[in-house]
This record gives C-alpha cells, structure tokens and sequence, in this order.
C-alpha cells in the first residue's frame, strides 16, 4: 500500500487534528504514518530517517516544524514531500519562547509539558547551517503549501531559492480539518500521481 509520512509541528504530535484528517481522507486507500517526534532535532530527525530506512516512505508531508524536518529528509533519500507552512528558522520561533511548555495535541508517551532552554536553541541553530545542502537534487519534488494568512512562518521567499512549486491556501498557520481536506489532500493526490511509477498507483493494471 501507498505510505505517506507526516510530520507534525513543534507543539503538535502525531495525534494532532491535521494527523488524523489525514487519515481519515485516505483511509482504505493509503497508509497514513503519524509519529510522534522528539523534542530535540537531532533525535527527531534520526526517527525520521529511521522510519524511512525500515518503511518504504512514498511521499512525506509536513507542517511547521515537521517540514522543516522533512526538507532535509526529502532531499538526503530522494522522496518527494509536500512542506505546508515551512518554518525554516526555528530558532527564532523558539527564542520567545524559553521556558515551561506544554504540547498541544496528546502525546503517546503521556509526557505533556517540556522545556525550551538556549540547549535546544543551539541545537536547532546548528542543523539551520546545513538544512539546504541537498536541496537541488529533489529541486521539483519538494512543494510549498502556504497559508495567506500565516502569521507565524514567512518563509515563502527562502522556500523559492531552493524549490519551484509553491501553491497558496487561504488560511493560517495551522490548518483547520477542512482545510486539510480542501487543499493538503488534493495536493498530496497530484504528487503521488505525478512522482509515482504508474505501475505503483495501479498495480492491477
């Protein structure tokens, strides 16, 4: 079956609203794979790569944060992705916001609160210095999805010196279920379409 690989945000988890309309759009017909990432990057991205090396990853799928890691997924494997609301800088998402925090959507692990420190700060400034090494490889394969009225992630402009498909969706940064189902979903449909051999998307033929 067709597995597509989404990564949620930084206050999400694999549980999160646009998660499970993901799955619910392709149910019976794709596999939909929804993790929970780590808080630190390093870890983070290593379980992505993980989940790619022991699953045969068709498209990955990302918001916020999750395309941030899944740009570099993307590009270092060869996989198409679609990254909606691409936050490419996290350090300065996070710098504001150093302290106690709690996720926003349920965690498998039940551990809810966490910390941002200048440690996971650094961490994230130091995988900023690489993350579009790879790019040009997957220059076509890798599309932008943005909310017009993002007002979080600006990051359109950087998303175009590295890629050429950017598409628009009229809402925020965190898109509503509906919005999932009216724009991500179409999109996802078109690449698998377009990126897939056609004997993989039709195997009875």
């Amino acid at each position: 079956m067709i597995t597509i690989l989404f990564l949620h945000g930084f206050f999400a988890s694999g549980s999160c609203d646009m998660a499970r309309q993901l799955r619910k759009s392709f149910e019976g017909r794709y596999r939909v794979l929804t993790p929970d990432l780590p808080l630190h990057p390093e870890e983070a991205l290593d379980k992505v790569f993980s989940i790619c090396g022991n699953e045969y990853i068709d498209l990955i799928v990302g918001n916020s944060c999750g395309s941030f890691y899944g740009q570099m997924a993307a590009t270092d494997i060869g996989k198409p992705a679609l990254l909606g609301n691409p936050y490419f800088k996290m350090t300065e998402f996070l710098t504001p916001r150093i302290g106690p925090q709690t996720y926003k959507a349920r965690r498998r692990d039940g551990h809810q609160n966490f910390v941002i420190d200048q440690h996971l700060i650094d961490e994230f400034a130091r995988m900023e210095q690489h993350q579009f090494s790879l790019s040009f490889q997957v220059r076509d394969e890798v599309w932008g999805l943005f909310g017009e009225h993002d007002t979080l992630a600006h990051f359109e402009p950087l998303f175009l010196e590295h890629f050429t498909h950017s598409f628009h969706f009229p809402g925020g940064h965190t898109p509503t279920t509906e919005e999932v189902r009216l724009y991500y979903v179409p999109l996802i449909e078109r690449m698998l379409h377009e990126y897939m051999d056609e004997f993989e998307l039709n195997p009875e033929e």
